[in-house]
C-alpha cells in the first residue's frame, strides 16, 4: 500500500468531513432556499421563481449525501451500523422529507389550482425545514454521547429513544443547524433570484445570520462545561478496529482540548462567526457574492469545529463510555481503505468537474417573467 493503517485512517477521516461539509455547502442552500419558500414568494409566480433557483441542480447537489453515506457504510462500518440503527426514526423522517422534495418539484405544476400548489409548497417547505433540523439534533447528541454499546461478538445495542434526543441541548444545536441552513438559502436566492422574493429573502437572511452567531456562541459555552471524553488507553494507531480495548472517562470541558493543545485551531470557529458576519454585510450591502462566500465560510468552519473538537473520538457512548467508536478502532481494513482512496482519487475529480460544468451551465439569474409554464 502506498500509505500506511494511521494515514489512511485520517485520510478517511479527514474526507468523511469534507463529504459532510460538501453536502452542507451544497445541497445545504436547496433545503433552505425550500424553507425560505413561504416567507419569501407570495404569489404563484414568485413560488415558480423560488422552486426554479433550485429546482435544475438539487438533484446533483443531493449526490454528497449518498457520497457521505457510501463513505460511512464503506470506511467506517461500526459508526455505520450504531447510528443509522439507533437514529432509525430520525433518518426515516430525514429520508421521508428528501423523498417528498423531488415528488413536490415534479407534482406541483401538473394542476393549476391554488389549493394543489399549495399543498405541495408546503410539502416543500417542510422538505427543507425537517433535515436542516434534524442533521443538527443529530450532532448535538453526538457531542454529548450516544447510548450504545457493543457486546463481546461486536454487536451494537442502542439503549436510547426518538424523544430521548430531543433534549435541550441538542434541539439548540438543530436551531443553529436550520438558521445556518436558512441563511445559505437567502444568501443564494440574493444571487439567482430578483425583485421582492430576493428582497424579503435579504431581511430573513440577515436575521438568520445573527441567530447563527448567537447561538453559535452560546452552544460554545455550553460545550465548554460540557462533559467531553477522554481516552486514558494508549491507542495504537496501526491496531486493529476493535472499540473494547480502551479506558474511557468524562472529564468536564475536554471538548475544548484540542483547541488548548493546537491554538491554530481557535481559527476554525472563528472562521463560524466571521463567515456569517461576511453573509450579514453582504446581504445589507446586497452584495450576493460576498454573501454567499460568507455563508459558505460559515457552513463549513461550524461543521468543522465539532470535528475539531472530538478528534479522535468519531461517536461516544454515553453508557458505555470504553466502548466510544475513535478514528483508531471503528475503521475498516487497511486493505478496503486502500482500494476506496485509489477509487475515490479516480472518480472523485469527474464528479467536482462536471458539477462545475452544471453550474456554469446554468447561471444567472431566475426571474418571474422568464419563468415558464413547463417548468417546476
Amino acid at each position: 500500500m502506498l500509505f500506511d493503517y494511521e494515514v489512511l485512517r485520517l485520510i478517511w477521516w479527514a474526507l468523511l468531513g469534507v463529504l459532510l461539509v460538501a453536502f452542507a455547502i451544497t445541497d445545504g442552500f436547496d433545503m433552505g432556499v425550500a424553507a425560505l419558500l413561504p416567507a419569501v414568494a407570495r404569489t404563484d409566480g414568485q413560488r415558480r421563481q423560488v422552486i426554479n433557483t433550485v429546482g435544475p441542480v438539487w438533484e446533483g447537489n443531493q449526490v454528497w449525501f449518498i457520497l457521505g453515506g457510501g463513505a460511512i457504510f464503506a470506511a467506517w462500518p461500526a459508526l455505520y451500523a450504531v447510528s443509522f440503527s439507533g437514529f432509525y426514526l430520525a433518518m426515516f423522517l430525514i429520508l421521508s422529507a428528501l423523498i417528498i422534495r423531488p415528488v413536490a418539484f415534479k407534482f406541483r405544476s401538473k394542476r393549476e389550482e391554488p389549493a394543489w400548489r399549495a399543498r405541495w409548497d408546503a410539502a416543500l417547505c417542510f422538505s427543507g425545514v425537517v433535515p436542516a433540523l434534524i442533521f443538527g439534533v443529530a450532532v448535538g447528541n453526538v457531542l454529548q454521547g450516544v447510548p450504545f454499546h457493543f457486546d463481546s461478538s461486536l454487536r451494537p445495542f442502542y439503549t436510547g429513544s426518538f424523544f430521548g434526543l430531543l433534549n435541550p441541548f441538542a434541539l439548540l444545536c438543530g436551531v443553529v443547524s436550520l438558521s445556518m441552513l436558512v441563511l445559505h438559502g437567502a444568501t443564494w436566492l440574493q444571487i439567482k433570484a430578483d425583485g421582492e422574493p430576493a428582497a424579503r429573502a435579504r431581511a430573513y437572511g440577515k436575521l438568520a445570520a445573527l441567530v447563527v452567531i448567537v447561538l453559535f456562541a452560546i452552544g460554545g459555552i455550553w460545550v465548554s462545561q460540557m462533559d467531553g471524553y477522554r481516552i486514558m488507553t494508549d491507542m495504537n494507531p496501526e491496531g486493529p478496529s476493535n472499540p473494547l480495548r480502551k479506558e474511557v472517562v468524562l472529564e468536564a470541558g475536554r471538548w475544548l482540548a484540542n483547541f488548548r493543545d493546537y491554538p491554530l485551531l481557535w481559527l476554525v470557529p472563528l472562521a463560524g462567526f466571521a463567515g456569517a458576519l461576511l453573509a450579514l454585510l453582504g446581504l445589507q450591502t446586497q452584495r450576493g457574492a460576498l454573501s454567499f462566500i460568507g455563508s459558505k465560510l460559515s457552513v463549513a468552519a461550524i461543521i468543522t469545529t465539532v470535528g475539531a473538537a472530538m478528534f479522535p473520538v468519531i461517536l461516544p457512548s454515553s453508557t458505555q463510555p470504553g466502548h466510544s467508536l475513535t478514528v483508531w478502532d471503528s475503521s475498516s481494513s487497511h486493505y478496503t481503505l486502500g482500494v476506496m482512496l485509489f477509487s475515490t482519487a479516480l472518480l472523485l475529480p469527474i464528479v467536482l468537474l462536471y458539477t462545475a460544468w452544471v453550474y456554469k451551465v446554468l447561471w444567472g439569474k431566475v426571474s418571474e417573467h422568464d419563468v415558464s409554464k413547463d417548468m417546476y
